[in-house]
């Protein structure tokens, strides 16, 4: 898992670059014929491996309810993000992933509630969850780069 980790890391990099470099007007603005801005595509991954990884394994998330009810599956982004929810994204882009790794490694994630995606990947423990996570982020940075030539 330390590789698969190490690979969630690298794309969180990547991500914080782009959001760190992109103007605020460009994050939030939904292209036509798309239905999700920049901005929520990078606040979703956070939400979404929080929910895999800690929610489904039974342990806390480290993102709050109200990140999760915002940028959660099924959710659409409302074209705003104030100052500080941008800077608290950039805070947790990376760390929710070191915690993760740490976490990991002490042995945090007994439990696991399976889960089928909807991929129709079914994942029935924290090391498939974590191997998701990285075949769904890379969807997302996908998406990314597509709405970065669209803005």
């Amino acid at each position: 898992m330390k590789n698969e980790l190490g690979i969630t890391l690298q794309n969180r990099k990547n991500l914080l670059a782009i959001l760190e470099s992109t103007p605020k007007y460009d994050l939030l603005k939904i292209p036509e014929g798309f239905n999700n801005n920049i901005w929520w595509n990078i606040a979703h991954v956070v939400v979404t491996q929080q929910i895999l990884v800690y929610k489904f394994s039974g342990v806390p998330m480290k993102v709050s309810d109200e990140l999760v009810s915002k940028f959660m599956k099924g959710t659409t982004p409302d074209g705003t993000a104030t100052d500080d929810e941008i800077q608290q994204i950039k805070e947790i882009l990376v760390s929710t992933i070191e915690s993760t790794a740490k976490d990991y490694e002490a042995g945090l994630f007994k439990g696991f509630k399976p889960y089928t995606t909807s991929a129709k990947v079914t994942l029935n423990n924290v090391q498939d969850a974590i191997s998701f996570n990285n075949f769904h982020e890379g969807i997302h940075l996908g998406s990314i780069f597509a709405l970065r030539k669209m803005v």
